[in-house]
């Protein structure tokens, strides 16, 4: 089974592919997607629907596991988001890829055993977890990484 982790974001939208054969979880690939602060929102959001597109035609992932909204402070981020995420969702349903999502608390849990662990916490048990070399790299990605890694230990796709 391929999973396909997203955090979301229109500045920087992070994803990670992780791989289960016979219970092993295997990283496969992990990055972000940006988007330039010059260009307009739609164009922004055509940029992550197309790289978006790209990433699932070169990995086919079975299934995606993305955070739930969390609300920030600021208004104008916090729309611009869920807007990322609509192009996500979008993206998914046209490639009928199940999506399964978690809260942030979940996914700090899931991977560092405490609810409100720090990125620097995600990102060091990712390294630890998926015997990579180095910290994934930003902490977007390392956050994608640790969205899919809930799924590929508690299991449980909805379609």
């Amino acid at each position: 089974m391929k999973i396909l982790g997203i955090d979301p974001g229109y500045g920087i939208l992070g994803f990670g592919i992780l791989e289960v054969i016979k219970n092993k979880i295997r990283h496969v690939e992990h990055g972000v997607i940006t988007t330039p602060k010059n260009f307009s929102v739609p164009r922004r959001m055509e940029l992550i629907y197309n790289r978006l597109l790209d990433i699932i035609k070169k990995h086919s992932p079975d299934v995606c596991a993305m955070e739930k909204l969390f609300f920030y402070r600021n208004v104008t981020t916090a729309i611009h988001v869920g807007e990322a995420r609509g192009v996500v969702l979008l993206a998914l349903a046209q490639n009928k890829i199940p999506l399964k999502e978690f809260t942030p608390y979940q996914v700090k849990n899931n991977v560092t055993g405490y609810g409100r662990a720090d990125k620097k916490q995600v990102q060091k048990m990712m390294k630890i977890l998926l015997n990579l070399d180095e910290i994934p790299q930003p902490d977007d990605a390392a956050d994608a990484l640790a969205v899919a890694w809930c799924i590929a230990v508690e299991g449980g796709i909805t379609k």
